[in-house]
């Protein structure tokens, strides 16, 4: 495949991942805010005691000081909020959805030129669907599985970071093993056929990530026990709807995009006219 050509698949799948951002965008708007926000009025509701305890102790301890200085004590100051909630969950959410999009859009759109005609003899529309589908199986579902998604204010903020690495080293393993698996497919094939080979290649990534899954360590304080399941369960539907919402928009939108630019190419490589391959008489001229 020429340079120019693999550029021009890689600015399609950006524009595809922009207009499937905007959509994942609408429905993490509509389903998942709502979610969100009752999380954080459920973590407001019950940290607001512990506050006006240390409150009413700290105003009584600076009560005592300022009687033994014979001042009056300096009321204390709130914090005030660098992004406000509202500022959040709408430039701030379209912001990430958007970057995220181009992002795995670009990235995508690479690896479908890379396994255009190497899959077997699939059409761009049928490879990109292929592509988007394996993208959302190995970056987003298999380690949802291990580390689910959980609301914000939810779980203990010390180990955030603990959190996010495991859940990132769950990715770059799943994506590994599936490339592994595909070469596995690949150098299969020949001896099994194309169908046992893919079996073959499929089951050995399912017993690879289940190993994965049993010996990486649970996420046993992403979320407080007192915390209602219906909510979380609610969160965890919306994450996973807006994810396969993103990737099946992005494998239909960069599907026909991509088509568009590889059918004349694929007419020029077969030897045959344009009528060859839309199934169109070509125009006659005069």
């Amino acid at each position: 495949m020429q340079t120019s050509t693999v550029r021009t698949l890689l600015v399609r799948g950006m524009i595809a991942g922009v207009v499937a951002g905007l959509l994942a965008f609408a429905l993490a708007y509509v389903v998942g805010e709502p979610s969100i926000d009752s999380s954080i009025a459920l973590e407001e509701s019950q940290s607001a005691p512990a506050h006006e305890h240390d409150g009413a102790s700290g105003a009584s301890d600076a009560s005592d000081a300022s009687d033994a200085a014979g001042a009056p004590a300096a009321p204390a100051e709130e914090e005030e909020e660098l992004v406000t909630r509202p500022v959040q969950s709408t430039f701030g959410l379209a912001t990430g959805v958007l970057v995220y999009g181009v992002a795995l859009g670009g990235i995508a759109s690479l690896a479908f030129a890379i396994c255009l005609g190497r899959v077997g003899r699939l059409r761009p529309r049928a490879t990109a669907a292929l592509v988007a589908g394996a993208a959302f199986t190995t970056v987003y579902l298999v380690p949802f599985l291990k580390y689910p998604a959980t609301p914000p204010a939810v779980g203990n903020p010390d180990t955030i970071g603990k959190r996010t690495t495991l859940f990132f080293l769950m990715i770059a393993l799943s994506v590994l093993v599936a490339v592994i698996a595909v070469i596995a497919g690949r150098r299969l094939a020949p001896a099994l056929g194309n169908w046992n080979a893919t079996v073959a290649a499929g089951g050995g990534y399912v017993v690879v990530m289940a190993l994965a899954c049993l010996l990486l360590p649970a996420n046993t304080d992403a979320v407080k026990e007192t915390f209602p399941a219906a909510l979380l369960w609610e969160f965890r539907l919306a994450s996973l709807g807006v994810q396969a919402l993103l990737w099946t928009a992005f494998g239909l939108i960069f599907g026909a995009l991509a088509e568009r630019v590889l059918r004349p190419v694929d007419a020029q490589a077969d030897g045959r006219g344009p009528e060859a391959v839309t199934g169109a008489p070509a125009a006659r001229a005069g």
